[in-house]
């Protein structure tokens, strides 16, 4: 391919992709008229929060329709005593990475502890005085999206403290496809904790019960754990968020094509923070290939973007991404293989965090030696196939195979 993104050459493959693939996956739109998320039914959880001292691990997409969760438990006479905020804050406007301070709500004025920075996991006094946890996060269904983690770290801290803990479940916009390659455990961090590939296809309800099951918490603890199961939820479901997950993720494009292009955080490629266009463009002021540019700016949930004030060549794969991504059911790997062929300083594309984002050094290797989309796929399938016998045990939903 002369060209990376020579429309000429792909126009007629998507076309016809996307209609095997439409054809193929059957998959139905929902939105949260459709699905009663866990947080909504709150008859079937009310009870066991019954004059206990309760903490919540929650952001802003934890609402019941248009209330958030904290004020309408408080408007119930729940007696929340602490809330825990993951990456981003409990707002959920603080800039990927950045450092969240523990603060006091303004408008409750409970204590706001936050499970960032070095304080990834709760600490036994801060757990001090709690009868009871609740976590509720929308997840997005990617290994490197660190909710996941940061549940893990909440059940495993609850169950060393013997405090039981309830998981409101959410649909997993991602949930319709597993993919990637399985995380190993040299590569283990925060970023991607448990032997799992890039895309799960699991609620995070679903996803604590594993945790909790499969002995992944620390010294093998288990938790005293819950999970509140949605109504109306299918893997085979197109889910639209109500709430944005985090700053960067603007709206479901961004969503689908996150798992994709998330490995290029890993490169010297910018995906658009610090634009109006997070995960809906790539480039780099060097880049060749391309006619879209833009220049990262800082703002709200991106303070320091890569490139700050450079203009970057690259593009723009907004329509791509909804029509063609968003329906594959598998990663697409094309822009990053493509985009290094086309640098020219391939000693320099690839940082120390790519790695840990691919949870395995082959993704690179096989990259550099110049393996196609398809031969990279082969090697995961065995991974694959492990996984989703483990995965299978812990569904509560309607698959969608």
């Amino acid at each position: 391919m002369k060209s990376l993104f020579s429309l000429s050459l792909l126009i007629i493959p998507v076309l016809i992709s996307c209609a095997q693939q439409l054809e193929r996956v059957n998959y139905s739109v929902k939105t949260d008229k459709d699905i009663l998320t866990g947080a909504a039914q709150t008859e079937k959880y009310l009870q066991l929060l019954k004059n206990k001292n309760v903490g919540i691990v929650t952001n802003q997409t934890s609402v019941i329709g248009k209330k958030h969760l904290v004020d309408t438990l408080l408007s119930l006479g729940v007696k929340v005593k602490k809330v825990f905020g993951p990456e981003h804050g409990f707002r959920g406007d603080a800039a990927d990475g950045e450092t969240v301070s523990s603060t006091t709500d303004a408008k409750t004025g409970l204590p706001i502890i936050s499970l960032y920075g070095d304080n990834k996991k709760p600490k036994p006094e801060q757990l001090e005085g709690l009868d009871i946890v609740i976590f509720d996060i929308q997840d997005v269904g990617a290994r490197f999206y660190t909710f996941i983690s940061t549940m893990t770290y909440v059940i495993e801290a609850c169950a060393e403290k013997g405090i039981p803990v309830v998981v409101l479940d959410r649909p997993n916009p991602n949930g319709y496809y597993v993919d990637g390659p399985i995380l190993e455990k040299e590569f283990s961090s925060f970023t991607g904790l448990h032997p799992v590939p890039v895309v799960y296809g699991m609620t995070i309800g679903e996803y604590a019960k594993m945790v909790n099951e499969e002995g992944w918490l620390k010294n093998g603890v288990k938790c005293n754990l819950t999970v509140i199961p949605l109504q109306g939820y299918g893997h085979n479901d197109f889910y639209q968020l109500p709430v944005k997950p985090s700053p960067n993720l603007p709206n479901m494009t961004a969503v689908y094509l996150y798992p994709s292009l998330c490995f290029f955080e890993g490169t010297l490629v910018s995906v658009g923070r610090g634009t109006d266009k997070p995960f809906l463009s790539f480039g780099y002021p060097k880049m060749k290939e391309g006619s879209y540019t833009f220049t990262p700016k800082s703002m709200t949930g991106a303070t320091n973007p890569p490139y700050k004030g450079e203009q970057c060549h690259g593009f723009d794969v907004t329509d791509f991404g909804d029509i063609y991504v968003k329906n594959l059911g598998k990663l697409y790997l094309f822009w990053m293989i493509e985009t290094y062929k086309s640098a020219d300083d391939k000693a320099h594309f690839f940082n120390d965090y790519f790695n840990t984002l691919a949870g395995t050094k082959s993704l690179k290797e096989q990259i550099i030696a110049g393996k196609t989309e398809d031969e990279i796929r082969k090697t995961w399938q065995s991974g694959l196939k492990t996984f989703k016998a483990i995965r299978k045990k812990y569904l509560l939903y309607k698959d969608f195979e």
